[in-house]
């Protein structure tokens, strides 16, 4: 057994590598990605495309994402980016439209570089960048058409200054806050703006 239990590299990879079982091909990977990663109106899978979608924009998806990180994106320009995620259509039947609200609680936090985690409860990032998947039409609903989304990118200062103990935000409370509100072309601009405190 090796003695070296540092932090695993990962790779990214193509999709097309097989799952083997007795050295024969059973499946593959992109087969799996189909079968649980479809779903891009859920919760989950939501907010993981909301990250990359904002890694993208920032030029820092050419890596792989780090689960679990106290920090959702790091730029090259060394901003700590978090990622939040809301819409008003979910994958269930509904009755309504969902309401929309976001997560702002502050929380401890697991570096992954380390593998250490921090007692202390704060916000860790720079900014914050409130991703939401606006469009109301269950028919035609495609996250992955970028003009379904909006970005609202707020300093996470203004976040500790305005709600320090809040857990949740609405929308219409995080635009009393005066975010930056932009499409995909505008938010590395956006974000930008906010991290070198300019907005």
């Amino acid at each position: 057994m090796s003695a070296d239990l540092g932090k695993l590299t990962v790779t990214r990879r193509s999709g097309s590598e097989p799952i083997l079982a007795n050295g024969e091909t059973v499946g593959s990977l992109g087969g799996f990605w189909s079968w649980a990663c479809s779903d891009l109106a859920g919760n989950t899978m939501r907010g993981v495309l909301a990250e990359y979608l904002v890694a993208l924009a920032l030029s820092s998806a050419t890596e792989t994402r780090t689960e679990w990180d106290s920090i959702d994106i790091r730029t090259p320009e060394r901003w700590r980016v978090e990622v939040k995620s809301s819409a008003y259509l979910q994958s269930w039947a509904q009755s309504k439209l969902s309401k929309v609200l976001f997560s702002i609680a502050s929380a401890s936090g697991w570096d992954a570089q380390t593998g250490t985690s921090s007692t202390e409860v704060l916000r860790r990032s720079d900014v914050y960048v409130f991703c939401l998947l606006h469009h109301q039409d269950k028919q035609t609903l495609n996250p992955l058409d970028l003009d379904q989304w909006t970005f609202y990118v707020l300093a996470t200062r203004a976040l500790d200054e305005h709600c320090p103990s809040q857990r949740t935000i609405s929308l219409a409370g995080l635009r009393r806050l005066d975010p930056l509100e932009t499409d995909f072309s505008g938010l590395r601009k956006a974000v930008a703006a906010c991290a070198g405190g300019t907005a």
